[in-house]
């Protein structure tokens, strides 16, 4: 009897397994920190690789090859360009210019580092991030937002229609 019923319950689960092994994900993870000591919003998105070189390809005819052997010594340049072109960062209402620190890879994710420089924490009153990432591409794209800034913590799902995410403090 104790067979008959696992079998069955192999039999009804299996294929849906199989739906959700196949099912692709489109999400990023932004996270975005203040540092009193260096007066900075300090950023770092993870995106899966995958994803960033299908639209460098799609949206520049750009072969990165990132991770790998063949990585083209342009792609840094080219991530950077398709960042400027899809997230910003806004303190109290005004754009701000952010300094593209670089990236590394950490298993299938690429993780992009980026600073906005000179926020004083005794000024700051808002931070806005816009982000539309990926979402050009995929439709089913999700942009979460994490702020953690002077102890005050929000978090944000950010979609093609709705680009932005801020923290009020």
């Amino acid at each position: 009897m104790k067979k008959s019923i696992g079998l069955w319950l192999l039999i009804l689960v299996a294929p849906l397994m199989a739906f959700t092994a196949a099912h692709k994900f489109y999400v990023s993870v932004t996270n975005v920190d203040y540092s009193e000591k260096s007066q900075s919003l300090q950023v770092i998105s993870r995106i899966f690789i995958d994803d960033m070189e299908e639209v460098l390809q799609a949206r520049y005819d750009f072969d990165a090859s990132l991770a790998t052997e063949r990585e083209s010594a342009q792609a840094d340049a080219y991530i950077e360009r398709y960042f400027r072109s899809k997230f910003s960062v806004s303190v109290n209402g005004v754009e701000q210019d952010y300094q593209f620190l670089g990236k590394r890879y950490d298993k299938d994710l690429l993780m992009c580092y980026i600073e906005v420089t000179g926020v004083s924490s005794g000024s700051l009153k808002s931070v806005e991030v816009t982000n539309s990432l990926l979402t050009d591409l995929f439709d089913e794209q999700r942009n979460l937002v994490h702020f953690s800034i002077l102890g005050q913590k929000k978090s944000f799902v950010l979609t093609s229609a709705g680009t932005k995410g801020m923290l009020n403090l």
